[in-house]
């Protein structure tokens, strides 16, 4: 196959969650001497940013963004430390968690992959983060961003006092802070006083590339 050859079936199985084939091909165009970023920034990204917009649309659902995630996440860990030899520039910083209280993480390891798909370097600290473990994480990582999700509305109070945590630490000022989770709206996330919210793995990764945009315009970076 060459290398234009290589891309295309890339960008189609991954578009089809074929995690198989994305597999043989990443190799293959390994093998045949093309770079990570080339197939990362031509075909994987492309397609995983076509799933979030089908998504939107209305013409996939879950289903399909997971299959799509999983089959993009095998091509990943194989270009990842390739990547990391090369320096590539990564966009930012992205610690992400499940809140202390709550062990659902489907929706939060979408969004991981979402997220590393788009060049993010996203650290997850798990299920289960109390405050003291995210301020751990926090001064250990230096994130851009922090997010932490909630699927049980009995465990949303927690995005309150994980901010607060931040904020006592003096750490508040200097990370953006995300949440989401199937309980949570817009007005939740404005009252607990986060800076960005989103519904789903798509629009959070359009969200948290605007807020560090945004960021790094108002302090001149």
């Amino acid at each position: 196959m060459t290398d234009h050859e290589i891309l295309t079936a890339l960008y189609d199985e991954t578009l089809v969650g074929n995690a198989p084939r994305v597999l043989e091909l990443t190799h293959e165009g390994l093998a045949q001497g093309m770079t990570p970023e080339t197939m990362l920034f031509d075909a994987l990204i492309p397609s995983l940013e076509e799933v979030g917009a089908r998504f939107e649309r209305g013409d996939f659902f879950v289903p399909e963004m997971l299959v799509a995630g999983r089959a993009m996440a095998g091509a990943l860990d194989v270009l990842r430390p390739l990547l990391a030899e090369t320096g590539a520039q990564t966009v930012g910083t992205f610690l992400m968690s499940t809140v202390k209280g709550d062990v659902h993480d489907i929706g939060k390891n979408l969004v991981d992959i979402m997220l590393e798909g788009a060049g993010f370097h996203v650290i997850d600290l798990g299920v289960q983060v109390s405050p003291e473990k995210l301020i751990a994480g926090v001064l250990e990582h230096k994130p851009d961003i922090v997010g932490f999700s909630a699927f049980l509305t009995t465990t949303m109070p927690m995005f309150k006092a994980n901010i607060n945590a931040l904020q006592k630490a003096g750490l508040r000022d200097s990370v953006i802070v995300m949440v989401g989770g199937a309980p949570v709206t817009q007005e939740y996330a404005d009252a607990v006083g986060a800076d960005g919210f989103a519904a789903d793995a798509s629009t959070a990764v359009r969200k948290a590339k605007e807020l560090l945009a945004r960021r790094r315009a108002a302090v001149g970076v």
